[in-house]
Order: structure tokens, then C-alpha cells, then sequence
């Protein structure tokens, strides 16, 4: 069973940064898509950004772009989410996803990712 697991949130004020790791417990093999999401309280969860394994193409929310970059380092099996300009309403649970397969990595529901972690708070005081 391979586990997913987000680190390196935390609580910062308006304008600071936080990057974000989301470790596998293992390799895994024809990953295609990996992305983070979010979900701030009583609101829906997001895609937050993607990135295409082989490609490194990147996509990402209208709300973070410009702030925020997705990257991975395969060597150490670990995605990354580096978030800069931090604004309150960035305050969410932050979740890693990776899932087979092919195509268009942007616009793939939560629930259709085969790998999820379990997330990771964020919260952004002004």
C-alpha cells in the first residue's frame, strides 16, 4: 500500500511563505498526475496545481498563480508545493494526490486521484 503524506504546513501571517513536501512511501512507477488540492472550512475542495510526471507541464488555479509553484523531485519520491504572498483566504487544508493514467492533468476530481494523503493545515493570519 503506498501512502502519501503532506508536511511543512503551519500558521504564518499575510505575505509570508511556507512550501509544502508530499512524500510517497515508495516509488511509484507510471505516475502520470500528481496535484495538489484544498479545502477551507464549509467550502468545496480545489485544485490548487498540477504537474505531469514526465512533461513537468504545470497548471494551476487562476486564485495562486503567479504565488505558488508545483514541482517534484523523483530522486526522493517527493512533490512540492512552494507558496509565496500568502493571503488569509489561502487558509485551507492542503492535500497531495497521484494518480495512473494519461491525458490532461488539470480538472481531475479528488475522488478520481488511485493516491491520497491526508492533508495538511495551512492558516494565514492578516
Amino acid at each position: 500500500q503506498v501512502r502519501l503524506v503532506e508536511s511543512g504546513g503551519g500558521s504564518v501571517q499575510d505575505g509570508s511563505s511556507l512550501k509544502l513536501s508530499c512524500t510517497k512511501s515508495r516509488r511509484i512507477s507510471d505516475v502520470h498526475c500528481m496535484a495538489w488540492f484544498r479545502q477551507a472550512p464549509r467550502q468545496e475542495r480545489e485544485e490548487v496545481a498540477t504537474i505531469e510526471s514526465h512533461s513537468e507541464r504545470r497548471t494551476y488555479a487562476d486564485s495562486v498563480k503567479g504565488r505558488f509553484t508545483i514541482s517534484q523531485d523523483s530522486a526522493k519520491n517527493t512533490l512540492y508545493l512552494q507558496m509565496n504572498n500568502l493571503r488569509p483566504e489561502d487558509t485551507a487544508v492542503y492535500y497531495c494526490a497521484a494518480m495512473y493514467g494519461g491525458g490532461d492533468c488539470a480538472g481531475i476530481f479528488w475522488d478520481d486521484y488511485d493516491f491520497r494523503g491526508p492533508g495538511t493545515q495551512v492558516t494565514v493570519s492578516s
